[in-house]
């Protein structure tokens, strides 16, 4: 099932938020396993399958990086479970923020901290660029499947990311 058609809405990288809330609305109330409690058996697993999707998808669409993962699925770019090769170049800038961010965390050092959190927001704006446009204006009916190559790329550094910013947190 594909969660763009379910709600009704066009399929995107940047869902709008409140048109997507009243969708979910919506079809959380035409589809509540409450509202079919005198039904059929087979209606009532229906209604509860259907509830169950429309509360899935509503998950993913309302996260961004979990939108650009569903719909880079969708366009067949990314496998589920995939084991991306990112760039060289990449992996060692990773390494080097790492090792400033355990020397900063082990040395209890919380200038230096907040000085890696900057140059880790930077590299985020910085592999965010060059996708931007993609993101922001994709439309399904006009953009090619081949153009979504940097977004993937773009989504595995992401998340490379992120996985380190976790460790400032913990």
């Amino acid at each position: 099932m594909n969660y763009f058609q379910l709600f009704n809405i066009p399929t995107s990288f940047v869902t709008d938020a409140s048109v997507l809330r009243q969708k979910f609305y919506e079809l959380s109330r035409k589809y509540h396993p409450d509202f079919f409690t005198q039904e059929t058996e087979g209606e009532q697993l229906d209604a509860l399958e259907m509830s169950s999707q429309v509360n899935k998808a509503y998950k993913v669409l309302q996260n961004r990086e979990a939108t650009i993962q569903y719909l880079l699925q969708q366009k067949d770019v990314l496998e589920e479970d995939e084991k991306y090769q990112l760039p060289p170049d990449f992996l060692m800038d990773m390494m080097e923020l790492n090792e400033q961010l355990q020397d900063a965390k082990h040395e209890g050092n919380e200038v230096k901290l907040a000085e890696t959190k900057q140059d880790i927001a930077a590299l985020q704006e910085e592999i965010y660029t060059p996708v931007q446009q993609i993101i922001e204006t994709y439309d399904d009916n006009e953009t090619p499947v081949e153009s979504l190559q940097p977004v993937k790329e773009y989504y595995f550094k992401k998340k490379y990311i992120d996985r380190i910013l976790a460790t400032i947190q913990s």
